[in-house]
């Protein structure tokens, strides 16, 4: 009798738990985008872009994430075989995160990044960067 009513008492306390957890909402990858501060960058070997990752569901943007990856193509002007290396910059701004690169000739540029954010995973995206002379 005992022993029915500790199983009985530990499942009712496992089903609260379970459902106190099921309310509350966890982010997704899709919740994250980066966002460009500028669309244009003097074109150079110099060039510096900067980006932010915002958190969609409330405007704000996100600064403990690690960027892993990133990529930079002419992919807009037809040629995404053109690639140029990207080196991360320090960054003042919460939640901006700053590239050094090469941009050598004038156009669209396409920028793929993925970062990790704490507690939610991966996050990719891209942003199309226009070089000006």
């Amino acid at each position: 009798m005992k022993t029915t009513r500790n199983f009985a008492r530990g499942s009712l306390a496992a089903i609260v738990i379970l459902s106190a957890s099921s309310t509350f909402s966890y982010a997704s990858p899709q919740d994250y985008e980066f966002q460009l501060v500028s669309a244009e960058v003097k074109q150079g070997p110099d060039a510096e872009v900067a980006v932010r990752l915002v958190d969609k569901r409330s405007g704000h943007p996100v600064s403990d994430a690690v960027i892993f990856t990133t990529r930079m193509d002419m992919a807009p002007e037809g040629m995404e075989t053109m690639t140029t290396p990207v080196e991360e910059l320090p960054s003042g701004e919460a939640g901006t995160y700053k590239f050094k690169t090469n941009l050598s000739m004038e156009g669209g540029w396409r920028f793929q990044l993925g970062a990790k954010v704490q507690g939610e995973g991966e996050v990719k995206g891209e942003v199309v960067v226009k070089a000006t002379p």
